[in-house]
């Protein structure tokens, strides 16, 4: 898949996945204890997994298939059997890590890899992707529910615990699961589309804010962040427990983000 000078495609060779083992460390400034080893990134591709580069044509270096380019961002998942308490179990990805260096952020190549990685699992016939991502991120949250059209359905507080990453400001690691159903008519109509998922507003119950201060109070005021993560969680575990899901993300004028919650 090309867009614009950025190829994306199946990472390969030792090059290549020790450039995502260092991409973890500049992204989330990750200690050791916390970063995924080359090991466990060729093993993933082993047992069905996927590691997908996204690589600048433009810059210098070329690719361990002789294309050029240096990456540049990375997806990564492992497999997984989901086993309902009724019916057949059935397989999945859970799609662990993405990121994208700074340079090249805020240009749609974390949508191009996920795109991507839909692609190559419904090509071995895989229906079902999930992920999890921080509720206070909006930029996360707006790529996930608003242009890929994925649905969360379940909250976990401090879901990996302690963690060396940058990006998380010292707050528990509360997560939210996006849940993508890759060949379903709504998803295949918003990625078609290339647009942004809309709610009609009559089916909207609920909506869960997080401000657009949220970056600035994880950097100089954690205190504040704390305290919205926590208004949140109650908020996000009340509305699961009533049996609502988060079918929808709007960003409004002053960027502030909205969940969008739904009746089941």
């Amino acid at each position: 898949m090309k867009s614009e000078g950025i190829l994306i495609r199946t990472c390969h060779g030792f090059d290549e996945l020790r450039a995502c083992v260092e991409m973890q460390v500049a992204t989330w400034g990750y200690d050791p204890t916390d970063v995924i080893p080359l090991k466990g990134f060729l093993v993933a591709q082993q047992i069905g997994g996927q590691v997908i580069g996204a690589f600048d044509l433009s810059s210098n270096g070329a690719g361990s298939d002789g294309s050029p380019g240096s990456l540049i961002g990375f997806a990564f998942s492992l497999p997984g059997v989901k086993s309902p308490p009724h019916g057949p179990a059935w397989p999945y990805l859970h799609s662990h890590m993405l990121a994208v260096k700074d340079d090249y952020r805020n240009r749609g190549i974390g949508r191009l890899l996920k795109l991507e990685q839909r692609r190559e699992a419904l090509q071995r016939g895989i229906r079902h992707m999930e992920w999890t991502f921080d509720p206070l991120e909006i930029k996360n949250a707006h790529l996930n529910l608003a242009r890929l059209g994925a649905r969360c359905h379940r909250y976990t507080v401090d879901f990996y615990g302690h963690t060396s990453s940058k990006l998380q400001a010292g707050l528990p690691t509360d997560r939210l699961f996006a849940e993508w159903t890759l060949d379903s008519p709504e998803v295949e109509a918003l990625i078609a589309g290339g647009g942004v998922k809309s709610i009609e507003t009559s089916r909207v119950v609920g909506t869960i804010e997080v401000p657009a201060k949220i970056y600035e109070w994880k950097r100089h005021a954690p205190e504040k962040a704390h305290d919205v993560q926590l208004k949140n969680r109650g908020l996000f575990q009340e509305a699961f427990a009533r049996g609502l899901f988060v079918d929808g993300f709007h960003v409004d004028g002053a960027g502030n983000g909205h969940y969008q919650l739904v009746n089941a």
